[in-house]
């Protein structure tokens, strides 16, 4: 028996088949009642069943199968396929699987008649003699023909008369976010019809699934797919079912739908999309026996300005197909930049033209269109000078960096698209390399694209990974300008830069890429690491982001669940798995060897590419993966061992909640004990708190005054008005409750929402509620009070505490703090409010107003001291001595109040206040009447008692 393995890019040509149609109608009616292979070989069959064999001169497949569970993100996927020879000889039989490039193969195992042989990892060596004698094959070894993000496995085998052959796939990939959307594709090419045809996947998402779809199975090279022009259903025969957390998609035509699909048996990309629920926070950060992994996909961010210069072949190889979809794409592009964008285009051949000399212009329509007319225009001819295409766009963009007036916030890049290798200029690829580092410096990202055969791969790829770029290949038959928009649109929106994730260096080791230069809308930032304290409760995260304008960070400290709360072992359904069992742990190992590749690719120096060598393939050996440093040798089981089984795992609804309650990181499980939500904070007693009750607080006269505002509720009232001087605005806007039992009220009133506006140096807003904070200065950040969060600006920092308070500091010199009131189990006249309090009023001005403002720099005097009002006193005559005297009064501006002594609780009812009371709105007290603080919208930045300004 002889028996090969390899692993090869690319498709081999198709065997020529019998009538689909027809063999498709009698396998439909005859084969699926009873499939079993076994009976199948020896049964008899009629005489048409006879005349299709005949014609078919390979092995029949039985059964291709593949099943996919997919745990937050990381797949394991289990393929299997059944080959029958009914023939009167030995035929060969060819298993091939197109598997994503990204993924590892992790095991591989067959069984032909009733021997068995399974596949063992071993290092890449020089090949010695004493190969394994089990049997004949030829090891695994990789070519360079590889499919556009896909490679093939290729298993060839002979099948002795009668009977049959089965093989088993196991791979494993991480998910990547593009555009919004996870996308796990599985490629159903058995190059034959087949009997039985089902592929099930499975997802858990403890984070909550959302905008799962399935579209029609791609195929770009196979004509008549099956897909109708604008067709966006899912393919026929397909089920999907998912609860909040589970998915279920399976995919199981029969025959004759194989055969209404492509009657070759190539299908083409059975496709799942989905994106799971985020929070606004660091992240999503998920601990599992030792390991962690964090994803971090931030939204409700303003897009960054860019500056692109975009580098086209326009080669003579680019004539026809590819420049005309490179137009295509080009114009689309231009029309989608943003008017805070800046771009430029160079043409290059064997000359580099450049559209506008030494600069890069702002996009308006006249620019957009006279960059189209200068696309248009563009002519193959010539060589292709990449070099000199490369430096060109280099300076050109390191000189417009250069000048004063660029925007500090924006993000540069060059986009460099070909079709071929160097031909002219410099043609060696390590020169390249190192101009365009020397080039670049580190200062902005390159980001390349080839189109077709004939293009350099590696040295694309290493371009772009030194540079902080991405790369991706099109076929020059493939709908080339969907693909180049596509990508464009990954890398179209920055939304950070110099994204830093931390960790404190006693609690974690062994962390992934944690720095990263940019992050784009629609993607996702992941690391994973090794825990080195077990028993520590709780993992501290910090997320930072900063640009020229505005400094964010975000920090949290995540639960580390107890073992059993994140282990599916017990869960319905995931009994089966192995790997699947520490996916936190074999999604680190992943990422880690995906690190060591990429650094090793990147290295110029040779005893540092052999010790990352080393160091990826000792990885890969203990978690049996594949890589370009491993091989795949297949080893003979025995003569009696039994045929492989698959190991696969199948999430069910049963007990899920249970099971899963804390799979996601930052949900403390029971038994662990929180910190305290509320904090303690000391800041001045001037407040406006609960129903709501407004605190004024004198220290030179060493007494405080206090009074309510018996609002309605959508009131809003002007707490702070300093537009004109220090062009500060605080508004309060009201909410309604019930009154509570036997109380003298009508209703009780909270403040839902505070907005702080200021417009010096520059113009800003806060919108604040018991929920979230919107920050708007020129660009929108929404923050969760629910996360501990530091945002900076040039004037302006928000400090969140989560679920206890935010404080705003502007200038240095003005601070305020915002208490969140949030209950767990309201009575019918609580409402989840805020308190406001005045932390530092040095930067308001003077002539500062507002129910709370008019106070701050203006004095008031008590002109009748209260009996006995001495707080030292002791025994049980205090209380007595702290009754006030009745005809108390203070003189505020000329105008006489009358006020009783009280108590007050503030601080998030941790502290008590005694003050003296005015009743009645505070009627004489405060400037005109209390309706004269009602602002008109919580923007409002006007008052009654001066000029109003919106």
């Amino acid at each position: 028996m002889i028996l090969w393995l390899w692993l090869c890019w690319g498709f081999p040509t198709s065997v020529g088949q019998p009538d689909s149609e027809l063999m498709a109608r009698y396998l439909e009616e005859q084969l699926l009642a009873d499939y079993s292979i076994a009976e199948q070989v020896a049964r008899r069959v009629p005489r048409q069943a006879k005349f299709l064999q005949r014609l078919e001169t390979r092995p029949r497949m039985s059964e291709f199968n593949v099943r996919s569970t997919i745990i937050s993100r990381y797949a394991f996927t289990t393929v299997s396929c059944t080959m029958v020879n009914s023939g009167s000889e030995a035929r060969e039989a060819v298993f091939e699987m197109q598997i994503p490039a990204a993924a590892f193969i992790s095991n591989f195992t067959m069984s032909i008649g009733n021997k068995t042989y399974y596949g063992e990892v071993t290092g890449k060596e020089k090949r010695n003699s004493s190969d394994d004698q089990t049997a004949h094959r030829k090891p695994p070894s990789p070519t360079d023909g590889r499919e556009n993000g896909y490679e093939t496995f290729k298993a060839s085998v002979f099948i002795p008369r009668k009977m049959q052959a089965r093989f088993l796939l196991h791979y494993e990939e991480l998910l990547q976010r593009r555009l919004g959307k996870y996308e796990y594709t599985v490629s159903i090419r058995p190059q034959q019809l087949v009997g039985r045809l089902r592929v099930e996947v499975n997802i858990l998402e403890n984070s909550g699934i959302v905008s799962l779809e399935v579209p029609p199975l791609r195929n770009s090279k196979q004509k008549g797919s099956g897909k109708a022009e604008g067709d966006v259903s899912p393919p026929p025969s397909t089920v999907i079912g998912h609860t909040k957390t589970l998915a279920k998609v399976t995919f199981n035509p029969s025959v004759v739908e194989q055969t209404r699909i492509a009657r070759n048996g190539i299908l083409g990309d059975f496709i799942i999309r989905y994106d799971v629920n985020r929070e606004l926070s660091v992240g999503d950060v998920q601990i599992l026996n030792g390991y962690f992994v964090h994803y971090f996909a931030p939204t409700d961010l303003p897009p960054l300005p860019k500056n692109v210069v975009f580098v086209l072949d326009s080669s003579a190889s680019m004539v026809g197909t590819k420049l005309k979809q490179t137009k295509e794409a080009l114009f689309t592009i231009l029309q989608d930049l943003r008017p805070e964008d800046h771009f430029n285009i160079i043409g290059f051949s064997n000359r580099i033209k450049v559209w506008q000399q030494d600069r890069l212009v702002p996009v308006t329509p006249n620019n957009i269109r006279d960059a189209k007319k200068y696309i248009h225009n563009m002519s193959p001819t010539g060589g292709t000078n990449i070099n000199g295409a490369l430096q060109t766009g280099a300076k050109l963009l390191n000189d417009y960096i250069a000048q004063s007036d660029i925007d500090a916030r924006s993000v540069s890049l060059i986009i460099f698209l070909t079709d071929g290798r160097p031909t002219v200029g410099e043609t060696q690829s390590s020169k390249i390399l190192s101009n365009t580092k020397d080039a670049i410096r580190d200062k902005f990202c390159l980001f390349t694209i080839g189109i077709g055969n004939d293009v350099d791969h590696k040295l694309l790829e290493r371009m772009a990974l030194e540079n902080c770029g991405m790369t991706r290949h099109f076929q020059e038959d493939e709908d080339a300008a969907s693909h180049l928009k596509g990508f464009y649109d990954e890398i179209g929106t920055p939304l950070l830069s110099d994204i830093r994730v931390d960790y404190p260096d006693d609690d974690v080791e062994q962390v992934t890429q944690n720095f990263f230069p940019n992050y784009f809308n629609g993607s996702e930032i992941i690391i994973a690491g090794k825990l080195i304290n077990r028993t520590s409760d709780k993992l501290h995260v910090e997320v930072t982001a900063s640009n020229s304008k505005k400094y964010i960070l975000l920090k949290t400290d995540v639960a580390i669940d107890v073992p059993s709360r994140n282990d599916i072992r017990g869960v319905p359904g995931l009994e089966d798995g192995k790997g699947d069992k520490n996916y936190i742990e074999r999604a680190w190992s992943y990422l880690t060897i995906k690190e060591l590749l990429n650094s090793r690719l990147k290295s110029d120096d040779s005893q540092e590419k052999d010790y990352l060598m080393e160091k990826a393939k000792s990885m890969a050996l203990a978690y049996n993966f594949v890589t370009p440093f491993t091989v795949l040798k297949m080893r003979e089981a025995g003569l009696r061992s039994e045929p492989p089984q698959e190991e696969f795992i199948s999430p069910s609804t049963d007990g899920i909640g249970e099971k899963l309650q804390s799979l996601q990181g930052h949900k403390a499980p029971p038994g662990i004990r929180r910190e305290q939500d509320k904090q303690r904070i000391r800041v001045s007693k001037t407040s406006a708190d609960g129903d709501p009750h407004f605190v004024i607080d004198f220290p030179s006269s060493k007494f405080s005054v206090c009074f309510n505002i018996d609002g309605e509720p959508g009131d809003i009232l002007r707490l702070v008005s300093d537009h004109k001087e220090s062009g500060v605005t605080v508004n309060g806007q009201l909410i309604g409750a019930p009154a509570p039992p036997n109380g003298h009220k009508k209703h009780r009133t909270y403040f839902s929402t505070i907005t702080i506006l200021s417009n010096k140096p520059e113009r800003s807003y806060l919108e604040i509620t018991p929920r979230r904070i919107i920050l708007d200065d020129g660009e929108r950040l929404v923050l969760s009070c629910g996360r501990s969060a530091v945002v900076r600006s040039r004037s302006l920092e928000v400090s969140v505490s989560a679920n206890s308070n935010i404080t705003v500091t502007i200038r240095d010199t003005i601070s305020f703090v915002i208490l969140i009131h949030r209950y767990k189990k309201p009575a019918p006249y609580q409402r989840n409010h805020l308190g406001f309090y005045i932390s530092n009023s040095k930067g308001l001005s003077s002539d500062s107003h507002g129910l709370l403002g008019q106070f701050l720099s203006h004095e008031v005097k008590l002109l009748q001291e209260p009996v006995n009002t001495s707080h030292h006193q002791t025994g049980q005559n205090q209380s007595e001595a702290l009754k006030p005297n009745p005809t108390n009064t203070l003189k505020v501006k000329g105008r006489l109040v009358p006020v009783v002594w009280k108590q007050r609780r503030i601080y998030n009812g941790q502290q008590e206040v005694e003050c003296w009371f005015a009743k009645n709105n505070a009627d004489k007290l405060i400037d005109g009447n209390y309706k004269d603080y009602l602002a008109s919208h919580p923007f409002d930045t006007g008052t009654s008692f001066g000029t109003i300004n919106l």
